[in-house]
């Protein structure tokens, strides 16, 4: 269903970068709300190197048929070579919120 609201989760190195691509994805219709979660600890490998590093989770409130647009536009604007971008689908919630995350996504 194309006006499914999707849950998007991404993260980023600092406040700034975070806040940067909230607005801009917020500004372009892309999803129609961010939340900024500070002090998340991300424990990964990369190129080998285990990394622990302290990150700012991206929460973003699109629709499945917003999806394919909003991951093009993250992967532009992020700083990350390869960002964390995963959707989790929603089952159910406020109608009349959900029914305003539709409205804020431009498809």
């Amino acid at each position: 269903m194309s006006d499914q609201v999707i849950l998007a989760l991404t993260s980023c190195p600092d406040e700034i970068s975070a806040r940067r691509i909230a607005h801009i994805l917020v500004n372009e219709g892309r999803v129609a709300c961010v939340n900024r979660i500070s002090g998340v600890a991300s424990t990964y490998l990369w190129e080998g190197e285990l990394r622990d590093e302290s990150e700012i989770l991206l929460i973003m409130k699109t629709t499945a048929a917003g999806l394919p647009a909003l991951q093009s536009r993250l992967n532009a604007i992020h700083p990350y070579e390869l960002p964390e971008f995963v959707a989790i689908p929603l089952v159910g919630g406020n109608a009349a919120y959900l029914a305003w995350v539709r409205s804020g996504v431009q498809v």
